[in-house]
């Protein structure tokens, strides 16, 4: 997208409100991100928590509305559609530990409802959830140090629970064995 030019930022200034307004719900109908994105920067009620909530009641929907012949590649879809949704919510308040905490729900809600689809032929869904699993232990030392051990336990549990699965000796590159944080 171009960066708005003194001309165009000349004319908005001498629009009218009512035509501001007009602008402003033309664009937010038919951009739903644009609408998430404006909503949370001027309705009060709308916080951080909010948005949280509202993006993990989409996650889980993903997830339980997988389905297709072979269960194990409907997840793995629906896990890519879940990163979607976590890059969505980042964009839309910038905060990288909301980032964090959509990760480790959807690999809480993975390894709590979903993991009996690991020990299938097919290792699409696996191999999703492992990637998964590297992208979220690059996010968490990006963070304050402070936030690294509230996480650090609950992540090294999911780790010795993909690595309990035989499959973890096939994968391409080694399943860390533990957060691996800066010293």
């Amino acid at each position: 997208m171009p960066a708005p030019s003194t001309d165009f930022k000349r004319v908005l200034r001498q629009l009218t409100d009512k035509e501001k307004e007009d602008l402003l719900l033309k664009a937010v109908r038919r951009d739903a991100e644009l609408y998430d994105l404006v909503r949370y920067e001027i309705l009060p009620d709308v916080d951080l928590r909010v948005v949280q909530d509202e993006h993990a009641e989409r996650i889980a929907e993903l997830l339980q509305k997988a389905n297709g012949r072979v269960m194990s590649r409907a997840l793995a879809r629906a896990l890519g559609k879940a990163a979607k949704e976590v890059a969505r919510a980042k964009r839309i308040t910038k905060d990288k530990r909301l980032e964090v905490d959509l990760n480790m729900y959807v690999l809480r809600l993975v390894l709590d409802e979903y993991q009996s689809y690991f020990d299938g032929y097919f290792h699409l869904f696996y191999v999703a959830t492992v990637r998964f699993v590297l992208r979220t232990a690059k996010l968490i030392p990006k963070l304050h140090e402070d936030l690294w051990l509230e996480y650090q336990d609950e992540f090294n549990d999911i780790l010795r629970t993909l690595r309990a699965h035989d499959k973890h000796r096939q994968l391409r590159y080694p399943l860390p064995t533990e957060l691996e944080l800066p010293a």
